[in-house]
């Protein structure tokens, strides 16, 4: 571990998460709130005692709401990390940030949606033309061009990368399965027990050539919750103290949000190879050090790249990786062993941050033998951001 002054300061002591499903029946804070009250009692921690909060955007849950239902007297410390699901590790970092420099004491980092039941982000309906701010005069290049949802936009980036790298659909496809196969085990994924083959994600219907159905996550109701604090204080709460090794946020040249269609080189995801090279940094570790990994599966093509970003493989050699079963379980690098948002639930990535929290802990569903480091990542196709989780 590096003495840089993030690293190995802070720890997660308390998770907490509801039920995912596909219509909550409650409003998004009241799920915030049974998150949040399950971290702080898997914490051992009261909840006046917080006074930090970091979530992320398109999050309708106001932190100051949570703190006054929560009961917190002062509260030194929140943010919002923009950029939707590229921001899933960044309320972490930003967290471990505040608890290191010793801005804040007890920070509760949350994420609350209710995307299937009340909003859903692929339907290619946002309204763009009615508030032409910058981001969204930007789409206005793609979308009278048929390029409307993500799908769209990954779509682009996915041919690509088949054309110079000789990657199939059948590669995208076996993320999508070994996803599924840790997902039906997991008593809390919503493909419990629902396993698919690869012929069945063949069969799937094309949302947007080269992806099919079973190659896009789902759209999920739920919410995410966890306690970051000291790792001098977390010694002395209930449970096995997870420390933050290192965490990163990534931009990298020619980002646009989900369509840096202009770089020279569309291929690649360079802002998590940003993240890449920092949570290496600053935690003193290497690919070789990472036992297991919680990959953002938003879309299965977005996968190789970045298990070629942090370095586990070669440039362009994901596809004989995902071949050879590398990923899946007992492979060498099992990832997203939760199910990954195709296979457990699309909670935006945090309940991935989640599962490299039980990894950690040795108390995953599916755990993976000797676990000392978990890679986490955030979404990809945007501005993005990473986490190394491990043990003291």
């Amino acid at each position: 571990m590096s003495d840089l002054p993030l690293s190995g300061k802070a720890a997660i002591v308390g998770l907490g998460a509801t039920e995912f499903s596909k219509n909550s029946g409650r409003t998004e804070l009241r799920l915030a709130m049974e998150a949040t009250l399950q971290a702080l009692a898997d914490a051992g921690i009261d909840p006046r005692e917080v006074d930090g909060f970091s979530s992320y955007s398109i999050d309708k849950v106001p932190e100051y709401e949570i703190a006054r239902l929560l009961g917190c007297d002062d509260v030194r410390f929140f943010s919002t990390v923009p950029h939707g699901g590229g921001a899933a590790c960044g309320p972490i970092m930003h967290a471990a940030m505040a608890v290191a420099t010793g801005v804040a004491k007890t920070v509760v980092v949350y994420r609350s949606m209710n995307e299937r039941s009340w909003y859903r982000f692929g339907n290619g309906q946002y309204g763009f033309g009615d508030t032409p701010i910058f981001e969204n005069v930007n789409y206005g290049w793609y979308m009278p061009h048929g390029l409307m949802t993500p799908a769209s936009w990954v779509a682009m980036f996915a041919r690509r990368y088949m054309h110079t790298y000789g990657a199939t659909s059948e590669d995208f496809g076996r993320v999508s399965v070994a996803a599924r196969d840790f997902a039906a085990t997991n008593p809390n994924a919503f493909f419990y027990e629902k396993p698919i083959t690869l012929e069945e994600h063949q069969a799937s219907r094309w949302i947007c050539e080269p992806l099919h159905l079973l190659d896009c996550c789902q759209e999920s109701d739920g919410a995410v919750a966890m306690i970051i604090t000291s790792v001098e204080r977390a010694r002395d709460l209930k449970q096995k103290p997870v420390i933050i090794k290192g965490a990163a946020q990534g931009i990298a040249d020619g980002q646009q949000s989900m369509t840096s269609f202009y770089r020279g080189d569309i291929t690649g995801l360079p802002e998590m190879g940003v993240v890449a090279k920092e949570v290496y940094r600053q935690s003193g570790l290497g690919p070789g050090d990472i036992q297991t990994a919680v990959i953002y599966d938003h879309f299965t093509p977005f996968v190789l790249p970045q298990l070629e970003e942090f370095g586990f493989v070669p440039r362009g050699e994901a596809k004989e990786f995902v071949r050879e079963g590398h990923h899946a379980r007992g492979g060498k690098l099992p990832i997203n062993t939760h199910g990954g948002q195709i296979g457990e639930a699309y909670i935006h990535g945090m309940n991935g941050v989640a599962e490299g929290v039980r990894q950690v802990r040795g108390a995953s569903v599916n755990q993976v033998d000797n676990v000392e480091n978990v890679l986490v990542t955030a979404g990809t196709g945007v501005p993005t951001s990473g986490l190394i989780l491990g043990v003291a």
